[in-house]
C-alpha cells in the first residue's frame, strides 16, 4: 500500500506483466511495419516510459516523436481534450502509431485521429499499455493492447494522481477500503482418474465458487483467437511449451471477470513453483490469498484400473494404455510434489481419500473446506 496526497493506492500489476505486455506489442507492430518506417507518436506525459522500453524491444528503424494533450484533473476525467504541443514535422504520406499509455474514454484519440486525418498519413495505428472497455466511449479501432483492466483508477509507470506516481515501476490502483477479504480460494490436485472433474463441479456449487480450469481457458483462448490465444498457438506450433507468463495472464484475465466472485477454484494451476509464486502474488494485488490446497490422493495401481476401465467408454488413447497411464503418473508425483511441500510450509496443504464413492469423497472435501 503506498500513499499519494490524499489517496491509498494498492499493488495492482508487477513490473514483469508489464514488460512482457510491451514485448508483445513490439513483436505485433514489427510484423505489420518492418518492411517500412514508422513514426511512432508518444502521448506526454503518461507514455514516456512506455515509449522508452517499447523502443527497447522494436528492433526495425523508426522515427519517435511526441505531442502533449491533456483530459485529466484528479482522478477524475475531464471529457475536454486541449492540444498544448503539436508536430514540428509533415507526417503526410507516412505510417503512424500513436503510443498512449492508457486508454479509456477515448477522447483523446478522436483527437488524435482528426489531427492525423489532417496531416493525410498512410496509416494511423494505435498502441495503448492499458486499456478500459467498460469506459470506452468511442467506435475507432485500438490496434495494439497491451493489457485490458477493468475500469479503475491507476498510477505507476508514466500514469500519475495530481503529479505523482509516475516514477514508480509497477502499478497500483486506488485502493478499496471495503475489499472483501473472506473469500475462499482453493488449489485442487488430483492424480488423472481420481474424480477431480466430479469433484470440481460438487465444490463449485456447493461453496459458489467460480470454477477456473486452465484447460478450458486454454481452449478459449485457442478457439476464439484472442490476442493471448494467439500468442499460445504460436509457441504450440514450434513446438514450444507456453511460457508461463501467458498462462498466468489468460488466468488473471479471467480473475478480472469476475472479481464479485465469493471466491475461486484453482485446477490444473499452479503446476510449478514459479506458478504458485505467481498466483500468490497477483492474489496479493487483491488484498485475497489462497485459503487451502486440496489433494485427492488414491493408490497409483488403483487408478490405473479405474482409467482402464474408463477408456473402454471415453474413446481416449491415453485411458487405453497402461504405460502413458503409469508415465502420467509418475509426471504428475514429480511435479506435484515441490508443490506440496510449497503448501505444506504455509499450512494449506491438505490430503483427502479419494478412493471410494463419489458422496463419500465429496464428504470428506466438504469437512476439510469448512474447518478452514
Amino acid at each position: 500500500m503506498i500513499q499519494l496526497h490524499d489517496k491509498k493506492f494498492e499493488a495492482f500489476i508487477q513490473a514483469k506483466e508489464l514488460d512482457f505486455a510491451i514485448q508483445n506489442m513490439a513483436k505485433q507492430i514489427a510484423a505489420d511495419f518492418s518492411e517500412e518506417i514508422p513514426v511512432f507518436i508518444g502521448v506526454l506525459n503518461g507514455s514516456f516510459m512506455v515509449m522508452a522500453d517499447l523502443m527497447k524491444y522494436y528492433e526495425h528503424p523508426c522515427e519517435v516523436n511526441f505531442v502533449k494533450l491533456s483530459s485529466y484533473e484528479g482522478t477524475q476525467s475531464t471529457n475536454n481534450v486541449k492540444q498544448l504541443i503539436g508536430l514540428n514535422q509533415s507526417l503526410e504520406g507516412r505510417s503512424v502509431i500513436v503510443v498512449e499509455d492508457i486508454v479509456d474514454t477515448g477522447n483523446t484519440i478522436e483527437e488524435l485521429k482528426n489531427i492525423f486525418k489532417e496531416q493525410k498519413v498512410k496509416h494511423f495505428k494505435i498502441a495503448t499499455l492499458f486499456f478500459k472497455p467498460e469506459a470506452y466511449k468511442k467506435s475507432i479501432k485500438l490496434d495494439y493492447i497491451g493489457i485490458r483492466i477493468p475500469n479503475k483508477f491507476i498510477v505507476g509507470y508514466g500514469l500519475d494522481y495530481d503529479g505523482l506516481g509516475r516514477n514508480l515501476k509497477h502499478v497500483y490502483q486506488l485502493a478499496n477500503t471495503n475489499t472483501h477479504n473472506n473469500m475462499i480460494n482453493i488449489v485442487l490436485f488430483g492424480k488423472p482418474g481420481a474424480g477431480k472433474g466430479t469433484q470440481a463441479e460438487f465444490l463449485k456449487q456447493k461453496y459458489n465458487l467460480t470454477h477456473l480450469s486452465t484447460g478450458d481457458i486454454f481452449r478459449f483462448n485457442m478457439k476464439n483467437d484472442t490476442d493471448l490465444g494467439k500468442l499460445a498457438k504460436s509457441f504450440i506450433e514450434k513446438g514450444d511449451l507456453v511460457p508461463d507468463e501467458v498462462t498466468i495472464k489468460m488466468l488473471q484475465d479471467e480473475v478480472e471477470k469476475n472479481l464479485d466472485s465469493k471466491g475461486f477454484l484453482f485446477d490444473g494451476f499452479p503446476r510449478t513453483i514459479a506458478q504458485a509464486d505467481a498466483l500468490d502474488a497477483f492474489l496479493k494485488t487483491k488484498d485475497w490469498n489462497v485459503t487451502a490446497t486440496v489433494a485427492l490422493e488414491a493408490d497409483d495401481e488403483v487408478l490405473v484400473q479405474r482409467l482402464l476401465e474408463r477408456g473402454k467408454t471415453s474413446g481416449r488413447a491415453d485411458d487405453q494404455d497402461v504405460d502413458k497411464i503409469r508415465n502420467r503418473y509418475q509426471e504428475y508425483n514429480e511435479k506435484t510434489a515441490p508443490l506440496m511441500n510449497y503448501y505444506e510450509a504455509q499450512n494449506k496443504f491438505h490430503a483427502v481419500n479419494g478412493i471410494g464413492s463419489i458422496e463419500e469423497i465429496t464428504e470428506r472435501l466438504s469437512k476439510v473446506i469448512d474447518n478452514l
